[in-house]
Parts: structure tokens; sequence; C-alpha cells
């Protein structure tokens, strides 16, 4: 494994939810808390969606992904709650998406022995600090379709909701083949590749997608995630650097364009980028600081390492690891850096 995605594990630190009792994960997870409950691993949490009143519920999904980067989905119900069993989440990330848009992304602590972790989201769409509303990102990249294909759109949603995702690549070939320029169908049957590790064929899929829509941006961002697990960073970063262009809001873009720079050996234009995500969502990116930090600290430049710790805790006062943080900074003083 590369010392930079070793980096990149030890830098996913963020703000955690916990202290909730077993009863809360009880109540969320719909099992006993018995022995087996106790020892078992697990990341659960539910999602409050605001500002939808009056309004049919969007389509919720939690993603899951671990130190390796595999990923695993979730699409709530009405409860808003999501559990992943039997998966240790420390040092992975969470994501939530609404309408298969990105709005919210927090990362889960490294561990020291925890292997049950609880996050609780709260989405609004009409908070000024917040993502853009779903349904205003909907409908930008809203694709009619009716009859069999509308029929068979439910049908792969509703399989994805059960994490079927063979099932649901089967409606979405059905789908495309009926009306190849469906972008969005291309999309999530990459995505749906994406989650077997059906890399090749994701590919395929999202290449489609974009072939139907140029400045679909989430197609060209997944694939840019589809070339990094294949290890083909330069198209990763062409990918990503795509997207930005057609969404310069995108805070989540702008990250991982951060992190394939910096895979790439390219610092300062890694650095660049990973600021620019915190300037477009400086909680929700707050987690770049902790990057940078670490790169920093690894590279011998405890002070700037240290102010990007500061810049860190002044968006996250509560992070778990506080102390710690603030010893380092204690320890390696700002004002070092410029003597």
């Amino acid at each position: 494994m590369s010392s930079v995605f070793r980096v990149f594990f030890i830098a996913a630190v963020l703000f955690v939810l916990s202290g909730h009792s077993f009863a809360q994960a009880d109540e969320i997870c719909g099992e006993s808390a018995g022995s087996t409950w106790m020892t078992s691993s697990f990341v659960y949490g539910r999602v409050l969606l605001n500002g939808f009143d009056g309004r049919k519920l969007p389509k919720v999904t939690v993603i899951l992904s671990d130190r390796g980067r595999s990923e695993s989905r979730q699409t709530i119900d009405k409860s808003g709650n999501y559990c992943f069993r039997n998966t240790n989440g420390a040092g992975g990330f969470l994501v939530v998406e609404v309408e298969g848009f990105e709005v919210v992304r927090r990362s889960l602590p490294s561990g020291g022995g925890q292997a049950q972790f609880r996050e609780d989201f709260e989405i609004n769409p009409t908070h000024p600090e917040k993502t853009k509303p779903p349904s205003a990102i909907s409908a930008k990249y809203a694709y009619p379709r009716n009859g069999k294909n509308a029929e068979l759109f439910e049908k792969a949603s509703a399989a994805e909701k059960e994490k079927q995702m063979g099932k649901a690549a089967q409606f979405l070939k059905e789908m495309v083949a009926a009306d190849p320029a469906d972008f969005v169908a291309w999309a999530k049957l990459g995505s749906a590749y994406y989650e077997q590790n059906q890399m090749s064929e994701a590919e395929a899929a999202l290449k489609k997608a974009i072939e139907a829509k140029a400045d679909y941006g989430p197609a060209h961002m997944n694939l840019g995630r589809v070339y990094m697990m294949q290890k083909n960073v330069d198209q990763a970063i062409e990918k990503f650097d795509m997207a930005t262009a057609i969404d310069p809001s995108s805070a989540r873009a702008f990250q991982l364009l951060g992190e394939a720079y910096l895979l790439a050996r390219k610092g300062t234009l890694g650095v660049a980028a990973l600021n620019e995500a915190v300037r477009l969502d400086p909680i929700g990116m707050a987690e770049c600081h902790l990057l940078m930090a670490r790169l920093y600290d690894l590279a011998g430049v405890k002070p700037l390492a240290s102010r990007e710790y500061r810049l860190f805790l002044e968006k996250v006062p509560q992070h778990p690891e506080k102390k710690k943080l603030e010893k380092y900074i204690k320890d390696n003083p700002e004002e070092a850096a410029s003597k």
C-alpha cells in the first residue's frame, strides 16, 4: 500500500455521534442487544429530512465506504434509519445522496478499538449553508420517461434498496436498450456495476452516460472514481477536473480532484483543490484540513500541520480527538513557520 494511501486512511477522522445506548441501536437496526450484538461491528444512524412537508419524500441513499474504498449502499425508508451490519467503519466515511446527488459527507474516526459507530444526519434543502436543494439539483438532470421504462426505473430503485445490485443492473440494461439516450439510467447502471466490483462494465456504462449527456457532472465524477479503483490516476484527474468545470460548486468533486493530485505527487495542485473544497463547504469538507495536516506532518513541516489542525477544530470544535490535536498545536506553534 502506498504511503499516500496510508495518509488518506490516517486522515479520515471526523465528527461522529457517540454515547448512544444499545437500546437505540436495537431500535434502528432491529436486532436484540445480546452478547453477539455487543461484540459485532456495525455502523448505524438516522437521516432526518426537513423542508419536504407536503411533498413526496425523495430517494435517500446512505453509502458507507471503508478504508479500502469498497462501498456498501442502503436506501432508507420513511423511518430514516440505516444500519450496516458486520462491518467496521473505522477510518472510512459516510455519504448521503438525495435522488442520486451527494448532499453531505462525513468521515468516521480511525478506531482505537471502537467497532461500533452511530452517525445521524439532518438534511435541510433550504439551509443557506447546505448544498443546493435536492429538487433543484434533480431538475437540472431530469430525464422524462414513461410507460415500461418508468416501471423499470422503479423496479431498479427497489432492487437497489434491497442491495440486489445484479437485479437492478438487469432492469437498467433493459431501460438503456429501449432508450439509449437515458443518461441517468446509464449512470445508475455504472453505479450498479461499481457496487459489484465490475469496474470494466462500470467504466463502459458511465462512458455511455457521458456520450448521452456530455455535461452530466455526476457521471464524470463517478467515472473518475472507477479510474481511481483501477489505479489510473491521470485519467481520474481528467474526469474529476471535468466534474469541477461542469459544476464549480461541487465541493465533493474538488475533494476527489485534490486526493487524485496527491496520489499523482502533485502536491501544490492537490492542496489548492482541497482548499477549494473547504471554501465551498467549510463544515462538510473540514476533513480536508486533516488530510493536509497529515501531509505536512509527514513532510516535517509541523507548523503548517498545526495551522490545518487549528482550522479543522474551528469548524469541528467537538471532535473526539480535540485534546490530542490541541496538544499537537501547542507543541508545534504556527509562529515557527515564519521564522
